[in-house]
């Protein structure tokens, strides 16, 4: 049903709440529809972070190798942060080259 002049329904009967003005009815699936197009945009962009976050591991044991020494310099550098005695500090510097060379070895350097 449209209205007619002076928000007069075509069948005649007024409609109080237009106050004259000519009222048009939207589709309901619109709605439906943008908010399906905006649900499987932002499962695109999720899933194009989840792939980019995770880089395909192709060897493992060497990763896990890698971190475990990345993780161990990170301490050797926070104690050698903290260490007054200059032969402990001696120590710690001979260490993390140490881990500094394995790390390179690693990564074919």
């Amino acid at each position: 049903m449209s209205l007619g002049v002076a928000g007069v329904l075509e069948g005649g009967a007024p409609r109080a709440d237009t106050g004259g003005a000519k009222e048009t009815m939207g589709d309901g699936a619109e709605g439906l529809i943008d908010a399906q197009s905006k649900i499987q945009d932002r499962l695109d962009e999720l899933e194009e972070l989840r792939t980019r976050r995770f880089r395909i591991v192709r060897n493992p044991e060497r990763e896990q190798r890698l971190q475990s020494l990345r993780l161990a310099r990170v301490e050797l550098v926070r104690q050698a942060d903290v260490s007054t005695h200059p032969v402990r500090r001696q120590q710690l510097a001979l260490a993390i080259a140490e881990i500094d060379r394995r790390i390179a070895e690693l990564n074919g350097k």
